[in-house]
């Protein structure tokens, strides 16, 4: 695998090439758009008052009702009724599978600046350092259940047809035993029954699994399907104990969702002939890191859209965050790309010990909130409660879960994209405020006036790129976003999008295939709009 230092989020190595920039328009062209963003630009000023109040008003009625139908607990949630397991998907070929397993890109937002009083900068969402993301080839959030598996899909008992070397006859009938005992322990839990989750394993592993056993109620686990990755192993030097490393598909809430997965390594100790559990950890090759609820005790709050999650600590944190990420939730839905909206989006507010573990940590220090890929077409969203402040959590929510209702699942290709999938975000994250009340506006002038070739394929700001930079770049974004959502309204932006990132089509084709225009003429609108707004 290469290293990938200058590869963007979801690069693969099989051949996907960088995309040539588009030739430059002639003067006159360019003039002929300025022209038109000039024209056009007063005449949309009027409506977005309008468009931002009726928003807000259908946001509003619905937000009691359902922060009051929330269930915030620590304890387990009621046992749901016994319902049989879903079909599992159909093994692919193995020419179809995969041909590497990468870390996921997370999107993270950057925390406030204190102490500015004549210049308010904003919390700007600034991009993770590329070296990180640049190991996220070809698998950002995992495409289907058991993608982190090395091996085919599983069956419906969760087991996997063998490996390339598939061990001793003796191994594979321990690890049938052990893969029986899981099985066992999975019906326990989607079955809320403690007494038998923990009895398969050694005594001293039942403290450990029963905080794990907590966790996973409280955020209402209702599908927990594990499956092997090759045989079980013998510890060296630990005569009688055995490791296994085993990927587990689960669901939260929904129970007929696509999987999200984890892997886990699984120890055992032979009493007999009987394995015995002695410790399920994290496993250190899991691509997404370690999950919340493998680190910590939750309390839990579910809500008609979100569930919101955090430590015991800070449980007096859930009601209003709820109530903040419902709202959130009803604007980004509106951005899901095609039918396939989340069952529900998982929220994360993490303390100062859990935002440097949870889903590997090493988030830069400037990071308020990130999503992550887990799988299943699923994005779980992490807010740094060390950073946030009230003012800023509202567009935080919507710009990340705008995020996670928009992204694909194996993120997207081009770096050249990043202007496309943040202005989606920062569009979603304005909520039809008026574009002269965006805050980043002053970072877009100063970015205008150096730094900036005047190219949206090459606006994304590099990992030592100043706060001031950062800033601009995205409010680049927002506004060549906020520029085709007025020229083509938000369906047809939505369409481009897709084609775009999902479909990874360039713009060229995608503009000309489903705004009808040229690319070439539309990049510079969306430029002059930008140079239009900021004066």
């Amino acid at each position: 695998m290469t290293d990938g230092d200058e590869q963007p989020p979801g690069r693969t190595t099989d051949g996907d090439e960088h995309r040539p920039a588009v030739d430059a328009v002639d003067a006159v062209d360019k003039a002929s758009a300025a022209d038109a963003v000039a024209a056009n630009l007063g005449a949309n000023a009027g409506a977005d008052d309008t468009r931002a109040e009726t928003a807000r008003a259908a946001d509003a009625g619905a937000d009691s009702a359902e922060v009051d139908a929330a269930v915030d607990t620590i304890a387990p949630a009621p046992a749901p009724a016994p319902a049989p397991a879903p079909a599992p998907a159909p093994a692919p070929d193995a020419a179809s599978l995969p041909h590497l397993v990468a870390v996921p890109a997370p999107y993270p937002v950057p925390m406030a600046h204190v102490g500015e009083p004549t210049r308010a900068v904003r919390k700007r969402r600034r991009w993770p350092l590329w070296t990180a993301l640049g190991l996220a080839l070809g698998l950002v959030a995992g495409a289907v259940p058991g993608v982190l598996l090395r091996g085919p899909a599983p069956d419906a008992a969760g087991r996997s047809a063998a490996k390339g070397d598939p061990g001793t006859a003796a191994q594979r009938r321990l690890g049938e035993r052990m893969l029986a005992l899981l099985d066992r322990q999975a019906t326990a839990l989607v079955g809320a029954d403690r007494a038998g989750f923990l009895a398969i394993a050694e005594p001293a592993a039942r403290p450990a699994l029963s905080r794990r056993y907590a966790a996973l109620r409280a955020l209402r686990v209702t599908v927990w399907r594990p499956a092997a990755d090759g045989v079980p192993e013998a510890a060296d030097g630990q005569p009688g104990q055995w490791r296994q490393t085993i990927t587990v598909g689960y669901c939260f809430v929904a129970p007929g969702c696509a999987p999200s997965t984890v892997e886990l390594d699984a120890r055992w100790r032979l009493v007999g002939e009987e394995p015995r559990l002695t410790a399920l950890e994290p496993s250190g090759t899991d691509p997404a890191g370690v999950r919340p609820w493998q680190a910590n005790d939750l309390a839990v709050t579910v809500g008609k859209r979100v569930v919101v999650a955090t430590t015991t600590a800070q449980r007096s944190k859930l009601p209003g965050l709820l109530a903040q990420a419902e709202a959130a939730a009803r604007v980004a839905d509106r951005y899901a790309v095609g039918d396939a909206r989340p069952d529900r989006y998982l929220v994360y507010y993490a303390g100062k010990t859990e935002w440097r573990r949870w889903y590997g940590g090493g988030r830069p220090k400037w990071t308020a909130g990130y999503a992550v890929g887990v799988g299943g077409g699923r994005h779980d969203v992490v807010l740094n409660a060390q950073t946030l402040t009230p003012d800023g959590v509202d567009d935080l929510l919507r710009h990340e879960l705008t995020h996670a209702a928009s992204l694909p699942d194996r993120g997207y290709a081009d770096r050249a994209d990043w202007w496309l999938v943040e202005g989606l975000a920062e569009y979603a994250g304005a909520d039809g405020q008026p574009v002269h009340r965006y805050e980043g506006l002053t970072e877009v002038r100063d970015l205008l006036r150096g730094g900036w070739s005047g190219r949206l394929e090459a606006v994304a700001p590099e990992a030592d790129a100043s706060d001031s930079r950062v800033g601009g770049a995205y409010g680049v974004g927002y506004l060549a976003v906020r520029h085709l959502v007025d020229r083509y309204g938000e369906q047809r932006m939505l369409d481009f999008y897709r084609a775009v990132v999902h479909e990874r089509r360039s713009p060229a084709q995608a503009a000309d295939e489903v705004l009808g225009d040229p690319w070439s003429m539309l990049h510079d609108e969306c430029v002059a709009y930008v140079r239009a707004v900021v004066g």
